[in-house]
């Protein structure tokens, strides 16, 4: 069990949350401090204070008082009107993180929110009741407001809910656990919705993937490695040392360790004098990325413990700022820096590819490591479609927040466009895997062609794996199993 305190969540914590079902608990400490809040808000509201978003409109309408008698219906027009998500859902998995995530910000204790409406959203990750969540219509500022609708609006059962991949009424989902739906006191409503949890989300099991894949991918292109007689020079820890980045340090002693022993990596001028940049400059274009992975996990990591809902309550209730940390920027530049780092890795690694099938450039190996070129055609396509993705990835990769809409008559007037960056982020990682993927089925059928028995031990016991899901190729078949296969067993969700 995790628990949960609004402050230092980590994302080994979360991952064991999305994908080992750990359940979570409340603090006991936060949950004071979020009764304080909540007091607070019933006073403001007793005594008639004008304070935004507890008595007042929202947006534009900030100036528009509520009566005290109206303060609960504001919060149910407020999440059914803002419940314009569009487009196919989240899956589950950013679901269930979106919901976790809101819990964790708001256990901070400045949001005005009840205890009772808290235990619902724990009671939710810990029974796997997530909700259904529309992918698109986010701006990024003021927060996520439509994704976090759709998740408000299960809590009031007028949403939907996830069950064995079919969508169901939350209303009858409540009915099962013998449970009503939440009924929303004020500025509940907003506390719910103002928020960067859907990008952060979707963020956090963007870099969850991208992790893995780039452990992986260095051992994809060790094998490659191996199959191009690669010159193991140029990981000596000299060479990067004298550079000084930590990561491509890194990269290149895990690059040693893959190759240590194997009888097919080559000494300079053994084979030739130097090979080229894709497979010489693994530590420095693969290290890069492990930069950008290093900064954008300690953005999640802030965000995760963030409070970014408006207005914010403090000193129990003295004082009171309506400002703008639902505002998305930063979780924003970290998903496009994302975007730019993995679609590097899918570049690199298609370019491996191409030196694999090329017969001018793979070091004697059959055309397309084809078992009788022309007659069957073997990786030839591969690479096609490895060049595809890549292509993709480019326009994809495109920074998502240099654009911004003003909205709500202006008022709203930069917004952050991180929901959209994220998104794109997640369909380029699954694009790179998929490139990689093929690259692990083009090294494992090329080494093969030079003798397995010659591979290093631990690039030999990554090539039995591969063997699990995909077999060698006699002859040819319809690939785009193998790679989905493939992309299967380099997921996240596979330990």
């Amino acid at each position: 069990m995790i628990t949960l305190n609004g402050k230092n969540l980590t994302l080994k914590e979360l991952q064991a949350i999305l994908y080992d079902n750990a359940t979570v608990d409340l603090d006991e400490n936060a949950k004071m401090l979020v009764k304080k809040s909540r007091q607070a808000v019933e006073r403001i509201v007793r005594e008639g204070q004008t304070v935004y978003g507890i008595n007042t409109g929202f947006g534009k309408f900030s100036d528009v008082n509520i009566a005290e008698e109206d303060t609960r219906q504001l919060q149910y027009h407020l999440i059914r009107s803002h419940a314009c998500g569009i487009g196919e859902p989240f899956a589950e998995v950013v679901s269930r993180a979106m919901v976790v995530l809101r819990l964790n910000a708001l256990l901070k204790g400045f949001s005005g929110i009840r205890l009772e409406v808290l235990e619902r959203l724990a009671y939710m990750a810990n029974n796997r009741i997530h909700p259904v969540i529309p992918q698109q219509g986010s701006l990024g500022a003021s927060g996520d407001l439509a994704p976090l609708s759709h998740l408000a609006l299960v809590l009031i059962g007028e949403g939907y809910v996830w069950s064995n991949n079919e969508q169901v009424p939350a209303e009858e989902v409540w009915a099962s656990h013998n449970l009503k739906p939440i009924t929303l006191e004020a500025k509940e409503g907003l506390a719910l919705i103002n928020g960067t949890q859907a990008m952060t989300a979707q963020g956090v099991v963007n870099y969850l993937a991208a992790e893995k894949l780039a452990y992986d991918s260095e051992w994809i292109a060790a094998m490659t490695m191996e199959s191009m007689f690669g010159i193991v020079d140029a990981f000596h820890p000299a060479v990067h040392e004298a550079r000084g980045y930590k990561e491509q340090m890194d990269v290149a002693e895990r690059m040693r360790n893959w190759l240590a022993g194997s009888q097919l990596a080559t000494k300079q001028g053994e084979k030739r004098v130097q090979d080229a940049y894709s497979l010489r400059c693994i530590p420095q274009i693969h290290g890069a990325s492990w930069q950008v992975l290093g900064y954008v996990k300690d953005k999640l990591e802030i965000e995760m413990n963030a409070a970014t809902d408006n207005p914010l309550i403090f000193d129990d209730g003295d004082t009171i700022i309506s400002g703008g940390n639902f505002h998305g920027q930063p979780i924003a530049f970290a998903m496009d820096f994302l975007k730019i780092g993995m679609a590097e890795l899918a570049n690199v690694s298609e370019r491996r590819i191409e030196r694999l099938v090329n017969p001018q450039l793979n070091e004697g190996l059959p055309a397309f490591l084809s078992p009788q070129p022309g007659l069957q055609s073997g990786a030839m396509i591969l690479q096609y479609a490895a060049a595809s993705l890549v292509s993709e990835n480019k326009t994809l990769a495109h920074p998502a927040s240099v654009d911004s809409i003003p909205s709500s008559a202006n008022q709203e007037d930069h917004v952050s466009m991180g929901t959209i960056g994220s998104r794109h982020a997640y369909q380029i990682i699954e694009n790179a895997r998929r490139v990689l993927a093929i690259e692990a089925i083009c090294a494992a059928q090329a080494v093969e062609y030079r003798g397995v028995e010659k591979m290093s031990e631990a690039l030999h016991e990554k090539w039995q794996e591969v063997r699990t899901v995909v077999p060698a190729i006699h002859e040819d078949r319809i690939f785009s199993k193998d790679v989905e296969k493939m992309a299967q067993l380099l997921s996240p969700t596979r330990n």
